[in-house]
Order: structure tokens, then C-alpha cells, then sequence
């Protein structure tokens, strides 16, 4: 199979099953539904697009939906930006050691395990009901796939290798910069892919939760929700999707650009 059909059909599915999606969301709005329930539970998709999309009236549409989503999606990055620092920092001193490792990777575990909104009042009286606490809770949910990923990377580097910069006597930080490193990026970007949608999660369950300051995407889309704004929640839940996918394909861009020469990932046919 030729490179360019290859390439037609990962722009055709896609297509197709956008397609297929938006058949069965008309058949369950004007099928399955009558007026009432559809305006109520899943309106339309034309009616999601003129009234969350094309509307620009004064608190109505799409105005109110960009001017939250760039709070959050501050918070985001800037959470994002937190955890790859940290995670990465972690994962290297787990790899210097195996009593480092045995001793963080346990509470690594356990910061994922923990459901985040038991810690919310924690998180409320430590830090506020504010910006800074809508990060916290994105760091922490974006943290754990940098760490583990990042330490699966440095730890997986070639074995021959290693023996090679042993025999030329290499410190623990030459070969932390020269090897591991480089050896664990594609680990390491694939954990900052899945950290993306994270921290968009985290970001947005901040907004619900800690709910002083400007008003971002989670608190505007339960505003919603009470005040039964249903095709504009429906454009709030798409924006914030579309978000998550801009990050996570930017990352996959830079990891393209930074592996490109010598990583099957980045080099093989689509």
C-alpha cells in the first residue's frame, strides 16, 4: 500500500466518523427525542452551532465561552508547565538510585490514586479559593503520567550503551545529558501527550470547585447547567475538548520536531 493512500485514509476516517457521529446525534435529537426533551437534554447540532457559536450578543454565545477558556486554559498551561518541571525532576532522581525510586514512586502512586475531589477543602484552606488553587489541582492531576513515563524512558536506554560510556569512565550527569535523556524523550512526550488532557481536567474541575476570581470554563459551564443553557454548555464542553486536543497535537508536533532524525515513532509512513 502506497504512502499516499495511507496518508488520504488517515485524513478520510476521521471524516467519516465525524460524519457517522453527527447521523446518530440528529437521529437521537429529532428520532428518539420529542421538541421538549431535545431542547432540554441533546439539542440539534445547528442549533449548538448558532447559538453557542455564531451568537456574539452581550453574556450569549461564543463571547462568554473564549473569555472563560482563557482563564482556564491559563491555569492549564501554566499547571501543565508545573508539572512537567516537577515530574521530570522526580524522574530523574528516581533514576539516580534504586532506594530513590523505592522510596518517592509509592507517593507518586498515591497522589494519583487520590480522588482530587477529596482533596478540594484541603487544597481550599491551604491555598484559597483562587487561581493559585485551580493550578494545584491541575498539577496534580497531570503529574503522574510525566513521572512515570519519564522514569520508564531513563530507565529503558540501551544496555550496550551504557556499558560504552562506562568503559569511557562517564559521570552520572554525562550520562544522565548525553544518554537517558535524549534515549527517553519519546517516553517522555507521550506522558506529556496524556498530562495535556489532565491538566485541561484539572483546570476545568478547579473552576467547579474553587469558584473566586474570573470566571472560567467549569464554573461558566455549571452557570449553565442551572440555568438550563443547553446549547451554549453544549458549546462550552466542545471548546474545552478542542482545547485538549490543540495541546495534546502541539506536543505531538514538538516530539516530531525534536526526534524526527532518529526515532522510529517520528520517522515511520502515517
Amino acid at each position: 500500500m502506497s504512502k499516499k493512500i495511507l496518508v488520504m485514509g488517515r485524513v478520510i476516517s476521521p471524516i467519516v466518523t465525524f460524519g457517522l457521529v453527527l447521523s446518530i446525534w440528529y437521529f437521537i435529537s429529532y428520532v428518539v427525542m420529542n421538541a421538549n426533551r431535545r431542547s432540554v437534554a441533546l439539542p440539534a447540532p445547528h442549533d449548538v452551532l448558532r447559538q453557542g457559536f455564531f451568537t456574539w450578543a452581550h453574556n450569549r454565545g461564543i463571547q462568554p465561552i473564549l473569555r472563560a477558556m482563557l482563564v482556564t486554559g491559563r491555569v492549564a498551561i501554566v499547571g501543565l508547565l508545573i508539572a512537567t518541571i516537577l515530574g521530570l525532576l522526580i524522574a530523574i532522581v528516581m533514576n539516580f538510585a534504586k532506594p530513590l525510586e523505592w522510596s518517592l514512586y509509592p507517593y507518586a502512586v498515591i497522589v494519583q490514586t487520590l480522588p482530587i475531589l477529596a482533596l478540594v477543602p484541603i487544597i481550599k484552606i491551604w491555598f484559597g479559593a483562587n487561581l493559585t488553587s485551580r493550578t494545584v489541582a491541575c498539577v496534580l492531576v497531570a503529574i503522574f503520567p510525566i513521572i512515570t513515563n519519564a522514569l520508564f524512558g531513563l530507565q529503558s536506554t540501551d544496555r550496550s550503551l551504557h556499558e560504552l560510556f562506562s568503559l569511557h569512565k562517564a559521570s552520572k550527569f554525562t550520562r544522565l545529558r548525553k544518554l537517558e535523556f535524549p534515549s527517553a524523550l519519546p517516553a517522555i512526550f507521550i506522558g506529556l501527550r496524556i498530562a495535556a488532557g489532565g491538566s485541561v481536567i484539572g483546570a476545568i474541575v478547579g473552576d467547579f470547585f474553587f469558584r473566586q476570581g474570573a470566571i472560567g470554563i467549569g464554573r461558566l459551564i455549571d452557570n449553565y447547567q442551572k440555568e438550563g443553557r443547553t446549547t451554549e454548555l453544549f458549546a462550552a464542553a466542545i471548546v474545552s475538548s478542542l482545547f485538549g486536543v490543540a495541546i495534546f497535537i502541539g506536543f505531538g508536533f514538538l516530539s516530531k520536531v525534536a526526534i524526527k532524525h532518529w526515532h522510529d515513532s517520528a520517522t515511520q509512513v502515517p
